[in-house]
């Protein structure tokens, strides 16, 4: 399927459908299990290579991705004490909490940098109670299907509907989106950059969406450990921009006419100033 969005911003990557089925597609990239592993490699692979990749409810990788892909409220299970571990984990550390199991827990993990991540926590919010209001405000739901895909949106098959349409852009496109998002409704704020892991901001985040008459856009890979992990793919320089799918075919329908065929846009994609 192509995408006149694709072919009007000259996208550098492919964008990429979320899909939840029942139905493993066929040589779908898929982790071992759960507990490791950052999904937003999967996804690079998807934008950047034109893989297709599957996760269920025992193969999701971290615990952070179960619930940005929607399998409930997986930070219950957590290493080392569940919501309890996790909040020093994203704030200042098991070292800081006193609790001997979580200490020695994370000594135990065999690889140094993350027993450190784990001692000294990750430095996202400044103590465990805003960690705790953190995964509070998440809006974590469980998907209908077995399986939530990641799919190249030039790979959908007749009758294949996603739930999310997710690009991959640099500062000029994800400028260009945000205008053609607002290009005809009323309001300014049909954008959102909330603050989350980047499969928050691709999955439950851009799920939430899907129930409002008016849903919004969501940016990503605003997250400091994802963007360390898919940039030897995708690169330094882009943000994600997650679109339910009705507003993804509004947007299409939209193209023809807007400011995406006049000058300004087009001397911008040929890497010129406007006249």
């Amino acid at each position: 399927m192509e995408s006149k969005i694709s072919e009007a911003l000259k996208l550098a990557f492919q964008p990429v459908a979320i899909l939840w089925s029942d139905d493993l597609p066929e040589s779908a990239l898929q982790f071992k299990g759960i507990g490791s592993g950052c999904i937003m490699s999967m996804f690079a692979q998807a934008a950047a290579k034109g893989r297709t990749a599957a996760f269920s409810r025992t193969t999701f990788g971290c615990f952070g991705a179960g619930v940005g892909l929607g399998f409930g409220k997986q930070y219950d299970n957590f290493p080392f004490g569940g919501v309890e571990a996790f909040k020093y984990f994203l704030s200042t550390g098991f070292q800081s909490s006193g609790r001997e199991e979580m200490i020695e827990g994370s000594k135990r993990i065999g690889s140094q940098r993350m027993t450190e991540h784990f001692l000294n926590g990750e430095g996202f919010k400044k103590s465990p109670e805003l960690a705790e209001k953190f995964l509070e405000g998440l809006p974590a739901i469980e998907v209908p299907s077995k399986y939530v895909i990641f799919k190249p949106f030039k790979d959908l098959e007749e009758g294949e509907e996603p739930v999310v349409v997710v690009f991959t852009v640099n500062p000029d496109q994800l400028s260009a989106l945000i205008f053609l998002i607002s290009y005809d409704r009323s309001g300014n704020e049909n954008t959102i950059a909330p603050m989350g892991a980047g499969c928050h901001q691709i999955g439950i985040f851009a799920y939430k969406e899907l129930r409002s008459k008016d849903p919004r856009a969501v940016i990503g890979l605003t997250d400091l450990s994802a963007r360390d992990t898919v940039r030897g793919i995708l690169g330094k320089d882009v943000l994600t921009l997650a679109v339910p799918y009705s507003l993804f075919t509004r947007m299409e329908s939209n193209v023809e006419g807007s400011f995406l065929e006049r000058s300004l846009w087009k001397g911008m994609v040929a890497n010129r100033r406007h006249p």
